[in-house]
């Protein structure tokens, strides 16, 4: 009985001692999506007509609300890609593109919100523009 008692007791601590719940990470992401850093694909990836609405940054995201048309835009594909070019200026600048696949052929105007994490868009310093060029609006990302 002792025995038993024992080998439960310490079953109980190791698993209590092992268990990780904190939240409060300051790597892990809340983002909805990575941003991708490719030349290649920032020439190549796909560049179906949307609208940029509003940028913002939240800690390492940065949430775009976009439009364009279709019928739900639950089949779009969508990525933010960096060019991996780096302008010297002041701040440093960063031109990104937001690509969107849209092979959806229905007349609807859809609106969506979607967050990149942009963490590894940092330089040297404490912030960076980012410049998306398929829109007029750009951002100060301040670190």
């Amino acid at each position: 009985m002792q025995n038993s008692l024992l080998i439960l007791l310490i079953t109980s601590f190791i698993f209590f001692a092992c268990n990780n719940d904190d939240d409060t990470d300051d790597n892990s992401s809340n983002c909805s999506a990575e941003t991708l850093i490719s030349s290649n694909l920032y020439a190549d990836a796909p560049d179906d007509q949307l609208s940029i609405n509003s940028l913002e940054i939240i800690d390492n995201c940065l949430k775009i609300n976009f439009s364009a048309s279709g019928c739900d835009g639950n089949s779009w594909e969508v990525k933010l890609i960096d060019s991996t070019v780096l302008l010297e200026s002041n701040p440093p600048q960063r031109n990104l593109r937001l690509s969107l696949k849209n092979e959806e052929a229905c007349l609807a105007f859809i609106n969506k919100e979607l967050t990149f994490d942009i963490s590894s868009l940092k330089v040297s310093g404490n912030s960076v523009q980012l410049n998306i060029t398929n829109t007029d609006k750009d951002i100060l990302y301040q670190y």
